[in-house]
């Protein structure tokens, strides 16, 4: 196959470029700087990759660059919590992923041959917070900003079916890989200072990055997958849960709490993203016979730490 990725330079994308790479297929990227994207995917170790310098919220010659493609994998999007939540910045994060959907939509529609599939990345923000609920595919979304965003981003995507190319959406719940959220907690952990943020009873669904990708390649090449389908491991923990697990992982204490208001005070609005949370259940992607290699949170941390 021939597989169009924006965010391909991003935490998720470069890990599915090497894994597209090795299973034989050929990838368009589709970067906001091609000087950038030429040294993460340098020609000599990735000779499969062709990088093509786009505008994601402006269309332009670049769509082009769909057409020919079997599929597209739409990971792009503006960090969600690196920043306080200005009202600059939430345009920004809404329009890098509204916009930029649409844009890709556009492309697909004027392909020719177009593309069977389009896998468009979501996220369980989808169905706002809560302690005591559980969310699978079927829940009704929230009302807050990120529950907003989700609707507005999946509805962008879901025009592409005018264009007869399959539509899956992922939404994600926290990665876990070196480079992600585990990464921003060694330091207090490795200080003997780390310990369960917040009240410690919210909520985390996670998903190890390995796992993200293979769910991705599968939405690629199965085409019995359609619709939308929660990229969370099958056993949310609490945070209290999950900063233990990393404690012992690492051979540190987990006793320290980090108090809501340091979080807000360094984030605003965006510290919700980790203080609140949401049990998050894959239903419909283990109904679909997913299989996961790091179903519980000790191994997957284990290997994010290996």
């Amino acid at each position: 196959m021939k597989i169009a990725i924006t965010g391909a330079t991003g935490f998720v994308g470069t890990r599915l470029v090497e894994r597209l790479q090795q299973e034989g297929h050929a990838i368009v990227v589709l970067t906001r700087d091609a000087a950038r994207g030429q040294r993460v995917f340098p020609d000599g170790a990735f000779p499969a990759v062709t990088v093509v310098e786009y505008t994601p919220l402006e269309s332009g010659d670049w769509q082009g660059a769909i057409a020919g493609c079997d599929g597209v994998v739409n990971l792009a999007g503006a960090p969600i919590a690196e920043e306080r939540w200005t009202p600059q910045r939430k345009q920004q994060i809404w329009d890098s992923r509204t916009i930029g959907t649409e844009k890709i939509v556009e492309a697909i529609a004027q392909a020719n041959p177009k593309p069977s599939v389009l896998v468009n990345s979501s996220a369980i923000g989808y169905y706002g917070t809560s302690e005591t609920a559980t969310f699978d595919e079927t829940s009704a979304a929230g009302n807050d900003f990120l529950a907003q965003l989700c609707q507005a981003w999946e509805a962008a995507a879901k025009s592409v079916k005018d264009s007869d190319t399959r539509l899956v959406i992922l939404r994600t719940g926290v990665v876990l890989g070196m480079g992600g959220a585990v990464e921003k907690m060694l330091l207090p952990f490795k200080m003997f200072a780390g310990g369960p943020i917040g009240s410690g009873r919210q909520w985390f669904s996670w998903v190890h990055r390995d796992d993200l990708v293979s769910l991705i390649i599968t939405a690629l090449t199965d085409s019995s997958l359609e619709g939308v389908y929660n990229a969370t491991a099958p056993n949310p923990v609490r945070m209290a849960e999950f900063c233990t697990a990393l404690g012992h992982v690492l051979g540190r204490p987990s006793w320290l709490p980090v108090p809501p208001f340091a979080l807000e005070a360094l984030l605003g609005d965006a510290a919700q993203v980790v203080l609140e949370g949401q049990q998050v259940m894959p239903t419909r992607t283990l109904e679909s016979g997913f299989d996961y290699r790091y179903a519980t949170v000790k191994p997957a941390l284990e290997e994010v730490l290996s």
